[in-house]
């Protein structure tokens, strides 16, 4: 949530936000409600205070045993107005607290204007893989070496489900142990487990409410959970309502989790194989930091991203996100796209945002400065890796003429040793 002085100092602030990440938000309303707030407590105050001012008279005027009645009658009507004052600014507060969940984050100065058309190449790793032959998608890889099985995981959850077989499943422990292991030994994250399901509040203090509340998983039996899209969600809201003393800043968590989501991108775009799926493994990092370091601690997010591609030797590609292609919650985002030679193009494995203080706004994380003042933290987030693609170009990168494929150094300890997959 955007602070609510811009509605009153600058409300072109807010439109801006909503204007370059396309989002369609009435904010003359907002001003219009917030306006009408303030009015209603002043009125309330004012009415407060003449009613106790009245209620002493009363007080002394029974002592003296003189009449109050018309007095009393007055603050009867004085009650009743302020009652309905109540009510009105409770209607009036969760309309604007409504209005201002749909205002995005504003993207920062250096955030490219535009959709994805404009999005920034700004740095590119390792030289794409040459075969003999002509390398094949991931999706016939694995079908002929019987590691994964998408008719089944159809049949058995619906479309966009996948079951993993043998040396496949076990890739896919193997990527998510190894990624857990090189962020806490190398990069200093301490390591989470957390719950798959998460309340409203979680989901509305990240910002996937109530913006995409229509692609996410809802159980709808009374307790109001939701399956989480990302572990992001819970990992940030550990510390929901907290104030955090700044010297323990930054923070760095990392978690795995399995990540739910309805929207599968457009019908018959990507969406064979590993490239888009409802369920998913995943690694994330999230940061919590002062907010006069955020911009160089979504650096060193994005070198850790970088670190851990470059250790499983795959090329890619970081692009600085334009404002219309970046999250709701992002003030900026890196995407990192890795190669992949079987369907010959870069695949997203990590967004890595700095949501600026954004998130703490909705979900009240603050920490105390050197000067004792309450600030709110700002929050930062990465795949660290997304495991479906990343597996996919593992496969694709590391396949041979004879249908088998090589098994990354970095992976082999937690494969068994194993160096390759053949067909069992």
């Amino acid at each position: 949530m955007l602070d609510m002085r811009w509605l009153r100092d600058d409300p072109d602030f807010l439109r801006g936000a909503c204007r370059l990440k396309n989002a369609e938000v009435d904010v003359d309303r907002a001003v219009a409600l917030d306006a009408r707030r303030r009015e209603i407590l002043l009125e309330k105050e004012t009415l407060q205070n003449e009613r106790n001012r009245v209620s002493r008279e009363i007080a002394q005027k029974k002592k003296e045993g003189a009449d109050s009645g018309a007095q009393q009658e007055e603050m009867r009507r004085v009650g009743d107005r302020i009652a309905a004052l109540e009510g009105e600014e409770r209607a009036v507060a969760a309309e604007l607290r409504r209005l201002m969940l749909a205002i995005p984050n504003h993207p920062a100065a250096d955030a490219p204007k535009g959709d994805e058309t404009a999005n920034q190449e700004v740095a590119a790793w390792g030289a794409r893989p040459e075969f003999a032959f002509r390398p094949k998608p991931h999706w016939e890889i694995c079908e002929a070496l019987d590691i994964l099985d998408v008719r089944r995981g159809a049949k058995v959850a619906g479309s966009g489900f996948i079951l993993y077989r043998g040396a496949g499943a076990r890739l896919e422990r193997a990527l998510i142990n190894f990624f857990l292991d090189f962020h806490t030994s190398r990069h200093g994250y301490t390591e989470w487990l957390p719950p798959f399901l998460v309340n409203r509040d979680s989901m509305i203090g990240t910002g996937q409410i109530p913006k995409l509340e229509e692609d996410m998983y809802h159980c709808d039996k009374g307790d109001d959970l939701f399956l989480i899209p990302t572990a992001e969600v819970p990992l940030t809201n550990i510390h929901r309502d907290d104030i955090l003393p700044a010297d323990r800043l930054p923070l760095k968590y990392c978690a795995y989790s399995a990540c739910f989501r309805r929207e599968a991108g457009a019908a018959g775009k990507d969406t064979r194989g590993l490239l888009r799926v409802h369920e998913f493994n995943k690694v994330e990092l999230v940061k919590f930091t002062r907010a006069e370091e955020s911009c160089s601690e979504h650096e060193g997010l994005r070198a850790d991203v970088e670190d851990i591609l470059r250790e499983l030797g795959l090329p890619h590609r970081v692009l600085n996100l334009a404002a219309g292609d970046m999250s709701f919650s992002a003030a900026k985002c890196y995407d990192f796209e890795i190669w992949a030679a079987g369907v010959g193009k870069y695949l997203e494995a990590s967004s890595c945002s700095n949501c600026t203080d954004y998130q703490a706004r909705r979900a009240n994380i603050r920490y105390k400065d050197a000067d004792r003042k309450i600030r709110f933290v700002h929050t930062l987030n990465a795949s660290g890796l997304a495991l479906p693609r990343t597996m996919a170009a593992i496969i694709e990168n590391n396949q041979r003429g004879d249908g088998s494929v090589a098994v990354p150094g970095a992976l082999q300890p937690y494969m068994g040793g194993m160096t390759e997959i053949r067909k069992a």
